[in-house]
């Protein structure tokens, strides 16, 4: 059986809106004096301001439904993007959501706990819980799987969204299917692509649209840029998540070693914080294209993605997949300097 067709055999609930677009970005393309910088616009996908997480969620939600689970439970970061899109899609298909927040960033003041995604979580209506770790995975899932409990013994139906690797890589499916819609757009474009950026922090994204490209035999360089842990550890990373689809999917895995290509040139001082080729690329994306980055994931990718651009051939262009994560600026207008 083909890809395609391995993919319509598991559970989906369609909640993205695609195709995203491909934009080029002529004023950046101009400024930076390489090669010409194309972006896909994964932060158009609807579902309460958009981003990557839409497609990921749709074979999450799909297994739900199919397990007539009425609460989702799920984990991430105070400013998580993944949080906030599961409580979008659980109100919109009537289903329960408990967000359990990780203490991954530190003190970060009052916006970083009270604005953005937060205030997106509360306003979808979901019921928010703390972990105090931000770097114990398997442990924040334990916690979500004592939600779960309670929630069962109360009479619930409850669904738990993992974090950890070693779990079917459901979310990774999203960008499996999109890299077919992906490679019919490359067909169209002014330029012929050479290289892919995306940010790389579960995996998923990363994994599956590389799984993808590769199963359609697209061969090109697709760099993933850490926003999560190292590179070393990264890479390990996606070898498993990559590993994971293939055996979900029940077919060979098209992913060699040597395809992982991954930089965290960008990545320190750690996870959402920020360094000054970040801040550098949020304000050149915004004020050269009035496109807007995330501190976390978005603008550490692009900034990695912007040092390759300066330095290539002008008959080499680059798509930078944009994953989302705009309501995350909302907490970080200190560090943007954009606060009184």
């Amino acid at each position: 059986m083909s890809i395609s067709e391995n993919l319509q055999l598991l559970p989906r609930t369609p909640l993205a809106h695609t195709p995203t677009p491909i934009e080029r970005l002529n004023n950046l393309s101009g400024a930076l004096g390489g090669g010409a910088l194309y972006v896909k616009r994964d932060d158009c996908t609807g579902l309460a301001m958009g981003g990557n997480k839409a497609r990921q969620l749709e074979y999450y939600f799909g297994e739900a439904l199919q397990q007539h689970a009425d609460t989702i439970l799920i984990t991430g970061a105070v400013q998580s993007n993944f949080v906030r899109m599961a409580a979008a899609a659980a109100a919109k298909l009537g289903l329960d959501c408990h967000i359990q927040l990780e203490e991954r960033v530190g003190d970060t003041g009052a916006d970083y706990r009270q604005s953005g995604n937060v205030l997106l979580d509360r306003l979808l209506g979901a019921t928010l819980h703390t972990y105090p770790q931000g770097e114990d995975e398997d442990g924040a899932d334990a916690n979500l799987k004592r939600i779960a409990d309670q929630l069962r013994a109360a009479g619930r139906q409850p669904y738990i969204i993992p974090l950890a690797p070693g779990h079917p890589p459901l979310g990774a499916l999203g960008y499996v299917r999109a890299a077919s819609e992906l490679l019919g757009q490359l067909e169209n474009l002014e330029d012929e692509i050479s290289h892919i950026f995306v940010a790389s922090g579960s995996g998923s994204t990363h994994a599956g649209l590389l799984f993808g490209l590769r199963s359609h035999n697209w061969l090109k360089p697709m760099i993933g840029v850490c926003v999560r842990r190292d590179r070393t550890s990264q890479q390990q990373r996606i070898k498993q998540r990559c590993e994971e689809i293939a055996a979900l999917l029940k077919l060979e895995n098209p992913v060699r070693p040597e395809d992982i290509e991954i930089t965290d040139e960008t990545f320190q001082p750690g996870y959402g914080k920020l360094n000054e080729q970040t801040l550098e690329a949020i304000n050149l994306c915004a004020q050269r294209e009035g496109l807007l980055l995330d501190p976390v994931y978005t603008g550490k990718s692009m900034a990695a993605c912007l040092n390759h651009v300066r330095t290539s051939r002008k008959d080499q262009s680059t798509l930078f997949v944009h994953t989302g994560g705009t309501p995350g600026l909302f907490g970080y207008g200190k560090e943007l300097n954009l606060a009184d």
